[in-house]
């Protein structure tokens, strides 16, 4: 498998910012970590390899940044809406420094986003806000509601526009909701150990779907299946396998 370890300044985050790319070819996937997970954590837990029928053969090629939610969602010390400031920062590095590149690199008008926990909320989060950037979307056991990371947040503006649950159902623009209908959103959780919170925002989050009437696979595994890269490691494979045979992963 072709593997490459790089890095570039990001002057949005004012640091040097590496990130891993696996696979020689194929449409781009990017990998949000989970909590606070450096470039290397997918591949670190097994994810890489699990997904390698698709590397391998071409299909997909996968870019795993590094994360910033230690000076974002993660940092305690911080108001809600210093929290927010900072993940606008590395939103304005993966969305125009990042993404760009990935395009650039694979010749592909747009993305596909992924990722487990807090990638999840990433995903689903970027996905929504940047639906012209990404057209596909895989978001396993994340949180869908900004309270999880900043308690009340007060009507923060800066908060609100992060927080899918709160600004989804208050989306009217066309130009977003012709997009969401016609991009592929998969949304998945267990039933399992650790899981009862995400399992809570998947299904308030369903409900946002349903009541705008907008097309998303929600996928609820069993009460074995846990809040665990196991279980991720079980899932994404699947998930991809699926979008492959409907014609999706191109």
């Amino acid at each position: 498998m072709h593997f490459e370890q790089r890095s570039f300044y990001s002057r949005y985050l004012e640091k040097e910012m590496p990130f891993n790319i696996y696979g020689h070819t194929g449409k781009p996937v990017l990998v949000f970590p989970s909590s606070g997970g450096s470039q290397n954590e997918y591949a670190d837990f097994g994810m890489i390899a699990s997904c390698s029928t698709f590397i391998e053969s071409g299909l997909l090629r996968f870019y795993t940044p590094d994360s910033y939610d230690n000076e974002s969602w993660l940092a305690n010390n911080k108001s809600a809406h210093e929290m927010a400031e900072a993940h606008n920062r590395y939103e304005g590095y993966i969305i125009n420094e990042l993404a760009p590149l990935m395009t650039y690199e694979t010749d592909t008008a747009s993305l596909i986003a992924t990722g487990c926990s807090m990638g999840g909320f990433h995903t689903m989060n970027f996905s929504l806000k940047h639906p012209d950037v990404f057209d596909t979307a895989i978001a396993l056991s994340g949180v869908y509601d900004a309270r999880f990371f900043t308690g009340d947040y007060y009507n923060d503006l800066a908060v609100y526009f992060n927080s899918p649950i709160d600004y989804l159902p208050n989306m009217e623009d066309p130009w977003f909701i012709d997009r969401y209908r016609q991009n592929t959103y998969v949304i998945c959780v267990g039933q399992g150990d650790w899981e009862l919170p995400h399992l809570l925002q998947t299904q308030n989050f369903q409900k946002v779907f349903e009541e705008k009437t907008l097309p998303a696979w929600f996928d609820y595994w069993g009460k074995d299946s846990a809040h665990d890269w196991d279980w991720w490691n079980k899932q994404m494979p699947y998930f991809l396998d699926e979008l492959h045979k409907q014609g999706k992963l191109f």
